[in-house]
């Protein structure tokens, strides 16, 4: 594997999503219950049509008979505004946009676990291929891998061996992960860790 592909690349930062005519973000971390339509309680709404144009503050049938004459939904978006927003929107494309939304969140997240494999640097083939097996498993499953080689004692003197080992799991699993840091030593310890490639 090139050292090109060691480059680090860092992954922190949390999804949302925005209603960039409303400038309303959610947290999408849980998905919304959205009310539309004959669901909406409140007598009147402030209202934006489809282009995110504000037609102003209407009583809510009103609004909702605006709504039904473009075919389409009244769907509230900002209940707790003073008064409350609601979007003239196409309701069934809203909603499969934000559960897209909230599925791509909750991938990210569970990708940036970090799971760990530990080796010795003398080990049987047998144990070698269980491990490499169990981290195909972990990148499988979206997460990163902390891949470390433990060095005991007189082992010390023998480090190019414990990368040697690191680049071989790197070389066996380069179809599906890529190498985010590459080997480090600290202390008896030696590690890098894989991410999925599809990442």
């Amino acid at each position: 594997m090139s050292q090109k592909g060691m480059d680090i690349v860092y992954y922190g930062r949390r999804a949302f999503a925005r209603d960039f005519h409303l400038k309303e973000v959610e947290n999408i971390e849980r998905e919304p219950v959205l009310v539309r339509n004959e669901q909406i309680r409140f007598s009147k709404v402030r209202v934006i049509d489809p282009e995110g144009k504000q037609l102003g503050i209407m009583p809510t049938s009103e609004a909702l008979n605006v709504a039904r004459q473009k075919g389409l939904d009244l769907v509230l978006v900002s209940p707790n505004a003073d008064p409350p927003v609601a979007r003239i929107m196409d309701f069934g494309k809203y909603k499969y946009r934000i559960s897209k939304r909230h599925k791509e969140a909750k991938r990210r997240q569970k990708q940036q676990e970090i799971k760990q494999m530990k080796f010795r640097l003398k080990i049987d083939e047998h144990d070698y291929q269980t491990k490499v097996r169990h981290i195909k498993r972990f990148l499988n499953d979206g997460n990163k891998v902390k891949v470390t080689i433990m060095f005991r004692g007189r082992e010390m003197a023998f480090t190019d061996k414990g990368k040697e080992i690191l680049q071989r799991i790197a070389n066996d699993l380069e179809d599906m992960a890529v190498v985010e840091k590459s080997p480090l030593l600290e202390g008896r310890d030696m590690w890098m860790t894989l991410k999925p490639k599809s990442e």
